[in-house]
């Protein structure tokens, strides 16, 4: 196909790595392309190599998914392009990566709309505001088939972070997505826009001087090697939709559609199970390693982000939000963390 299928470790070593293929390969199926920034021992790949193996049983070979990890097609902005012109068929991404196709989707990025992971899962399997965004992307050349699991951000950053008085000044880098960069703003931050395959190289270059992510992300691409101070704020839910090309979409019959859709559902399960049990394991993994694992007082960092509401309503209307934390504040009540 003549992809380069290189790709760089957190650390900068090159290796050699073949996409994952399912066993239908080998068979007269139609192939379709899925494409990812997590790394080969990351649970994307994890989810991913299921949701394969998943497709090929399910249309009986008809179909089956050739898996590239580390960004070896695309970073997350150019991936969810080419599912929009029908060069790639799946993707998964961060739900802000989405937001530039549809605005609304950047106020699943407010700030503590959740506290727990069954309060996430709730707010994406059933939230009606959510789905009134969602339902906007096969208009924009994207379809949502299931939401799989990161976890909560948190910060990575070289000196430790105790509160939003550590942060004043300091740059710190960002995926390109509103909501994100207020929240930075709000705590002191100077935002700084990187792809994620581009972050471990300017914490080490003393570019910016952390990240944040999920602790799954942070895990997986090493981020406490450069950035040892983990303080986990958690002060963003941040799942990630699955999504695959409309075009693609289009293509395929009702039989097919349904089975791939059952295959992104279980991958979506094995996600949420495996990123949730875990966390705790690498935290453990990554303190053995030199990581230094904080638990801040949140109170001052949920008072230093209350106008990231305010500023969402004036960008987003105030209904919308109000809708969103309306129903936030319902699940929260349901199911108390």
């Amino acid at each position: 196909m003549g992809l380069d299928r290189r790709f760089v470790l957190a650390g900068g070593a090159s290796l050699i790595a073949a996409p994952f293929v399912s066993r239908a390969e080998a068979q007269a199926g139609q192939t379709l392309r899925l494409s990812h920034t997590d790394t080969p021992v990351g649970s994307r790949q994890q989810a991913a190599e299921l949701f394969a193996r998943k497709v090929a049983e399910y249309t009986g070979g008809a179909f089956n998914v050739q898996v590239f990890h580390s960004g070896q097609v695309a970073n997350d902005p150019k991936a969810i392009e080419q599912l929009q012109l029908g060069g790639l068929d799946f993707t998964i991404s961060a739900t802000g990566s989405y937001a530039p196709h549809v605005r609304g989707l950047n106020l699943t990025a407010m700030p503590f709309l959740v506290d727990s992971y069954e309060q996430g899962w709730k707010l994406y399997d059933e939230s009606k505001a959510l789905k009134s965004h969602m339902d906007q992307l096969p208009a924009k050349g994207l379809r949502v088939l299931s939401t799989w699991e990161a976890g909560f951000r948190s910060f990575t950053t070289k000196e430790p972070l105790n509160s939003p008085a550590d942060a004043k000044g300091k740059r710190m880098r960002v995926f390109p997505n509103d909501m994100i960069r207020w929240i930075m703003e709000s705590i002191g931050f100077v935002p700084v826009v990187l792809p994620v395959t581009e972050v471990y190289l300017a914490i080490q270059q003393g570019t910016v001087i952390g990240q944040e992510n999920p602790t799954d992300t942070i895990f997986s691409l090493r981020f406490y090697e450069v950035a040892p101070h983990l303080t986990l704020t958690r002060h963003v839910y941040s799942p990630l939709p699955m999504t695959i090309s409309e075009i693609t979409w289009k293509r395929l019959d009702a039989k097919a559609q349904e089975a791939i859709t059952r295959a992104a559902a279980d991958a979506s399960a094995h996600s949420r199970q495996i990123v949730r049990a875990d966390e705790d394991k690498q935290l453990a993994e990554m303190t053995a390693k030199g990581a230094k694992v904080a638990r801040p007082t949140i109170a001052p960092f949920r008072e230093a982000v209350k106008p990231v509401y305010d500023r969402a309503r004036e960008a987003f209307g105030a209904a919308a939000v109000d809708s969103m934390l309306a129903d936030c504040e319902a699940i929260r009540r349901s199911l108390p963390a």
